[in-house]
């Protein structure tokens, strides 16, 4: 099921810098969220604040809250690989398992999660899978293949089906598109508006034409100066972002004027 998630006064740290200072929102259900922003403002990083995946890294924190359904992500309790299985990520380069098979790399991460299935139950997870990335017709006579013999487009859609096998509630996009052709990112872009009927969507594009085509709601990231940290200018409808901002930095990114 979907979920809503509300960020309140998160700052992100690296060790004692601070990358990005004090966000506050709220990413809706079942709908698109788009991130925009110049490099290094932070939209990644606070992407990756999401599902724990930030703090992988050495020394990396957090200040603040992200709750999902109620649950802080950050309370000690939480186990962040159960966090990472509900919510899942996709990343700018399609990064399949380069020794394995199409269909070991749709149910790679089911059984990292030691769920035993049957076979019979596998297959139809894998079908199902592929079918939600609208990959299966195109790979269905050949899933015993390596999944790097494919298009990097095809690619990519295979790694959004291996997110969406393990049945996650918010899938997150850091840039899916950016190494890809036209084809391939339209084909993505169609397969995000049907994936929003089923799950909580949050992506990060440098297209300002992607987020104003894919997504609900748009924030728009920046930094005061370099070395400041980034911070969070406007979250709104992204009709209103691109038609009738609130702030002024807003339209002159939006316009190309800076970024």
């Amino acid at each position: 099921m979907a979920k809503s998630i509300d960020v309140s006064d998160l700052s992100i740290y690296y060790g004692d810098f601070l990358a990005v200072e004090g966000v506050n929102m709220t990413i809706r259900a079942k709908a698109v969220t788009a991130f925009i922003g110049p490099s290094g403002c932070g939209k990644s990083t606070f992407l990756r604040t999401l599902n724990r995946m930030h703090e992988v890294i050495p020394g990396a924190r957090v200040e603040g809250k992200v709750m999902v359904s109620g649950q802080s992500l950050y309370d000690p309790t939480i186990d962040p690989v159960a966090v990472r299985r509900r919510i899942g990520m996709v990343f700018q380069r399609p990064n399949p398992f380069p020794t394995m098979s199409i269909y070991d790399n749709v149910i790679a991460g089911v059984k990292l999660n030691s769920r035993k299935m049957r076979k019979s139950d596998a297959d139809a997870l894998v079908e199902r899978s592929l079918r939600g990335a609208n990959l299966w017709n195109e790979v269905k006579d050949r899933l015993d293949r390596p999944g790097m013999g494919l298009s990097g487009g095809q690619q990519q859609r295979l790694c959004i089906a291996r997110a969406i096998a393990v049945e996650p509630e918010v899938l997150l996009m850091d840039e899916p598109c950016s190494a890809l052709d036209p084809i391939s990112t339209s084909a993505i872009e169609d397969l995000i508006h049907q994936l929003k009927s089923e799950y909580t969507i949050v992506i990060v594009t440098h297209n300002m034409q992607q987020a104003a085509r894919v997504s609900d709601e748009t924030g728009f990231f920046n930094l005061k100066a370099a070395g400041q940290p980034g911070h969070l200018v406007e979250f709104n409808p992204t009709t209103k972002m691109f038609t009738n901002p609130d702030e002024p930095s807003t339209e002159a990114y939006i316009s190309g004027r800076f970024g």
